[in-house]
């Protein structure tokens, strides 16, 4: 019998669709000893392995695989509508490594192509410069005042819904004084009390969001209108349209929401 360990699931891209394989009414990962397309001459394959110590192989291809009644290609962020959680949280990790691997032919310092060392390590031959996948840190700010929540409206947003103020991690600062930063600047109000949430990794295409709690302190809402559109504060039973639940921001709504 085939043990676990023998099995390869195939995570195959092309840019940021993602093959999928149905089986009736059921999706997963491609599963097999082969690959269920096959990779271009110069495709690198790549390793990974889930904690529960099942093989994955990742590669991209330079075409998109039309739909069968077996496979089809959906975006990374709506394969969270079809995979199993677990199965999602490593496609993530596989275009977060493909990403990497794109942009990392060349050293940032002296521009001499780089040689593959490691699964996630690229070195310069010539200054000895390593390359590892980079990650960026963003937070995420839930700000109450009394029985109401902050929602804003990004310029990004690929959507008509509001969400929570966010924004990029700075070089010296804490991520809890990004939070006081960020809200500042988008929003014009001061907070307090800051405490952590949780946090999430964002593969779009290489993130990490930190959620954190924060309570309104002083000030009026004044937009800063290269970033956001519109912000206000809601109560429970005037909350507008909220991002999608794969997300930390909603999940963070919602423990807001389901609290007395």
């Amino acid at each position: 019998m085939e043990t676990i360990a023998e099995q390869i699931q195939w995570l195959v891209f092309f840019n940021d669709q993602l093959l999928i394989e149905r089986n009736k009414e059921v999706c997963n990962l491609p599963w097999g000893e082969k690959p269920p397309v096959e990779p271009e001459m110069n495709a690198t394959i790549h390793s990974i392995t889930t904690p529960k110590g099942v093989l994955c192989k990742v590669f991209s291809i330079d075409r998109e695989i039309g739909e069968t009644e077996q496979y089809f290609m959906t975006g990374l962020r709506s394969s969270y509508d079809y995979l199993p959680f677990s199965q999602y949280q490593i496609a993530g990790k596989a275009h977060e490594i493909l990403h990497w691997d794109k942009n990392s032919n060349f050293c940032p310092a002296c521009g001499t192509p780089t040689e593959k060392r490691e699964p996630i390590m690229k070195k310069c031959p010539n200054c000895g410069n390593e390359l590892y996948p980079a990650i960026s840190t963003a937070i995420l700010a839930l700000v109450r005042k009394g029985d109401s929540l902050l929602l804003v409206h990004a310029r990004n947003f690929r959507g008509p819904f509001n969400s929570l103020v966010a924004g990029f991690l700075e070089t010296g600062e804490t991520l809890e004084e990004c939070v006081a930063r960020e809200v500042m600047e988008e929003t014009g109000l001061k907070v307090n009390n800051i405490t952590y949430f949780g946090n999430q990794a964002w593969p779009y295409p290489s993130g990490l969001m930190v959620g954190f709690i924060a309570d309104y302190v002083s000030g009026e809402i004044k937009l800063q209108e290269e970033e956001l559109s519109a912000a206000a504060f809601y109560t429970r039973n005037n909350l507008p349209q909220l991002p999608g639940k794969m997300s930390l921001a909603r999940k963070m709504i919602d423990w807001w929401i389901d609290r007395k």
